[in-house]
């Protein structure tokens, strides 16, 4: 059996809907921080937006240095390395700091130990 068709019902709007003058004083609220915000940034930054000019001109870096012979720039930067390791000179000589060559210090080490190292 065939149900009777019932008849459409007339669309309604609900009733609990947002009203019109909710969304407005939403959008004035939101403008309204908006301008707070704007204006407090020129209060606490007054001089950002007035264009400055340089009393001088600024500094002329040099330009790099480019590497022309990288060969010899490292035979001569691991031959002064060398030189500080198997030399021996002053640090600080106010305070009688010194450097001895590495081999020396490592047989100094290995005869005597470190001070306040933990024993094996």
């Amino acid at each position: 059996m065939a149900e009777p068709e019932k008849p459409l019902e007339v669309a309604a709007f609900e009733s609990r809907d947002l009203g019109e003058g909710f969304i407005w004083g939403v959008v004035a609220t939101s403008a309204a921080v908006l301008l707070g915000c704007a204006l407090l940034v020129v209060w606490l930054y007054p001089h950002a937006a007035s264009d400055r000019t340089l009393v001088q001109a600024p500094p002329d870096f040099p330009k790099p240095q480019l590497q022309t012979d990288p060969v010899t720039d490292r035979r001569r930067f691991h031959a002064g390395e060398l030189e500080e390791l198997n030399g021996s000179g002053w640090i600080d000589r106010a305070h009688s700091v010194a450097h001895i060559p590495i081999g020396t210090a490592m047989q100094q080490v290995a005869a005597e130990g470190i001070v306040d190292w933990p024993p094996p």
